[in-house]
């Protein structure tokens, strides 16, 4: 994947030889560049994200969100993956959610400043020319200059001067530097990329919360009103004196403890809902007007599984990681570069003219060259220290870069195990659900009768509402994680409609925003 030794060895045999001559000839503007030339780390090669052969569908439920779901080899992924949910509901919002995002204006933010230092990095190829006017009245004694007869005189001096100063790139110190700037506008592109990832990723996955604490919030309902209903049978049948005060107790007991589990669902559901009004840049107080439940969702059944060569493409975090690597290898080249004579040639022309006025006569000019060579002869091994930690740097870089890499590899695979589980898991909860179910009108009639006693009604009631929770969660835990699927495979940015990654430059209006950098 990446062999960072091999690539920094000490280092360029060949690289400061061609310098020297080039110093020699004195063709500074056509100087080499020390260090190594960067070049982005193969893919791994590898055929696949699980070590068996992927089944080419799921398991199904006899249920809404219990369809098979394919994994399609390289089927592209729209930059909108979540319309697939098919919900107005959640397009709305992840709109609203892109526009308002204080997240994602801190990121463009970020990307303006590094195309700006971009931009200043590259304006050190171009000579620097200050301006220089100037105009001196004064008194002088002959006394001054042990000539005391000479009395005194009054004059004056005016000077226009420009200053030219350009700095010979012998060993392309400047052109690392500059080009370890563009690679950290890169970075910052790729984690604007990221950020907008992230952000509609946790919008559909708290839209897919949010509509799972509703189904288990009316699953828990369910059984309350079911158990609510057998309560006032049996007090009934108290008064009657067809059972005994111990049963009511009992159920009183069991109802009591099913409305328990009530508040923390709701207290749940009302935090998701504040995490959703965050995540549209809203206040808690703000109501988000849209709420989601699973039976609005479409789950999406055909899933992309792009090629593992294609993944290090996709994902934005390798891609900034590569960035990072890339501006460490240049700073291997700045630190290269300040070991190396530092060149420069330097030059001015003006006119000088007593008095101020007659600057612009003839004969007034003034003018100079010159050229200046340093080199540190001894600085206790600054320079050379300053080498080592680059190298250091870059090797760091190149093992974050390898665990991104691993890490990207991981969420994958993490991905399509956990849908292949939610499959198996759902079908499982939902002939658990409809069990339970006739189990407990089976146990109720029973009990009726008098052919099962109240223990055993307790029992299937108890069942019957840890089986409609479950399954609510498990029918949840299939909408989320094809959202992770999709969050891991790169969410698609590389689609993204046109404007997602706009940004503002400092102090210029709306309708005349500008792109920082080309696409």
């Amino acid at each position: 994947m990446l062999s960072q030794s091999a690539s920094l060895e000490r280092r360029f045999p060949g690289a400061a030889s061609p310098c020297l001559a080039a110093l020699a000839l004195a063709v500074g503007l056509a100087g080499c560049a020390v260090g190594p030339d960067f070049k982005s780390p193969d893919a791994p090669k590898v055929d696949g994200y699980t070590v068996e052969k992927l089944k080419p569908e799921t398991s199904t439920a006899v249920i809404h969100g219990g369809e098979a779901q394919r994994f399609i080899s390289d089927l592209n992924i729209p930059g909108q993956w979540w319309s697939l949910y098919r919900s107005d509901a959640l397009n709305r919002l992840i709109s609203e959610a892109i526009e308002n995002s204080p997240t994602l204006d801190a990121a463009k933010a970020a990307l303006v400043e590094a195309h700006e230092n971009a931009a200043a990095a590259r304006g050190a190829f171009w000579p620097t020319v200050t301006g220089n006017v100037s105009a001196t009245r004064q008194k002088i004694s002959g006394a001054q200059f042990g000539a005391p007869d000479f009395g005194t005189s009054l004059f004056s001096v005016g000077t226009a001067e420009l200053n030219v100063s350009y700095p010979l790139d012998v060993f392309g110190g400047i052109r690392r530097q500059v080009e370890a700037a563009e690679a950290n506008e890169d970075f910052e592109r790729y984690e604007l990329a990221a950020a907008y990832i992230t952000l509609t990723s946790n919008v559909v996955a708290a839209a897919v919360q949010e509509a799972s604490l509703r189904a288990q919030i009316a699953a828990t309902q369910k059984i309350v009103d079911i158990e609510t209903d057998e309560l006032k049978v049996l007090r009934q049948q108290l008064s009657l004196g067809g059972v005994a005060g111990g049963a009511v107790l009992a159920q009183e007991a069991t109802l009591a403890q099913a409305r328990t589990t009530l508040p923390p669902l709701q207290k749940q559901l009302d935090q998701t809902r504040n995490q959703l009004a965050a995540l549209a840049g809203r206040l808690p107080n703000e109501d988000i007007g849209a709420s989601f439940d699973l039976s609005a969702l479409t789950l999406p059944q055909d899933l992309p599984l792009s090629l593992p060569s294609k993944l290090v493409e996709q994902r934005p975090d390798i891609r900034a990681a590569d960035a990072q690597l890339h501006q460490a290898s240049a700073e291997v080249g700045v630190a290269l570069a300040n070991e190396f004579p530092q060149i420069s040639i330097t030059g001015s022309f003006g006119n000088v003219g007593s008095p101020a006025g007659a600057l612009l006569n003839p004969g007034v000019g003034i003018w100079s060259i010159g050229g200046s060579l340093a080199q540190k002869v001894f600085d206790g091994a600054t320079l050379l220290h300053k080498e080592r930690a680059a190298v250091a740097a870059f090797d760091q870089a190149a093992a974050q870069y390898r665990s991104t890499v691993i890490g990207a590899f991981q969420d994958v695979a993490n991905a399509i195990r956990a849908l292949q589980a939610d499959a198996d898991t759902l079908a499982a909860a939902t002939a658990a659900e409809i069990a339970a179910d006739k189990s407990l009108a089976l146990s109720q009639e029973q009990y009726h009768l008098g052919a099962i006693p109240y223990t055993a009604l307790l029992t299937a009631e108890q069942l019957a509402q840890q089986a409609a929770v479950t399954r609510a969660q498990a029918q949840a835990a299939r909408y989320a994680d094809t959202a992770a699927l999709f969050q891991a495979l790169g969410g698609g940015w590389w689609n993204a409609e046109a404007g997602v990654f706009e940004t503002r430059k400092p102090g210029i209006p709306a309708d005349e925003t500008a792109k920082a950098v080309s696409q």
